[in-house]
């Protein structure tokens, strides 16, 4: 079996960040607590009117256990923040393996816009 097959079929590090990604609902709820920053349930299940707060809060659940949010206690309520650093250092070696693609291609840009 070629060596570039069965790399391809072993679990990678990123696979379930980007199991976790996968989901519209999950994808949306990082958005609007990148866009606003910390919020509770109930301001995000607010923004999914077909979906009930529990329901939000099992996407909340999948996006903590990925590392991608975190929670702090504030009275009754749980206040969900985005872990950019963490999302940025799961990405980081996935988007690594792209890099000198996007590297010569920026520099081929370069290149032309000053006319070289």
């Amino acid at each position: 079996m070629p060596t570039s097959s069965v790399r391809a079929s072993l679990p990678d590090a990123s696979d379930d960040l980007f199991r976790t990604l996968a989901d519209p609902t999950r994808r949306r709820i990082l958005d609007l607590l990148a866009e606003r920053g910390a919020l509770t349930v109930s301001q995000l299940a607010a923004e999914f009117p077909s979906l009930v707060a529990s329901g939000i809060s099992k996407h909340l659940m999948g996006l903590r256990a990925a590392g991608l949010v975190s929670a702090t206690r504030q009275g009754r309520q749980q206040i969900y923040r985005l872990n950019a650093a963490a999302m940025a250092a799961a990405l980081a070696p996935w988007l690594a393996k792209y890099e000198p693609y996007w590297s010569a291609t920026l520099e081929r840009l370069r290149d032309l816009a000053e006319g070289r």
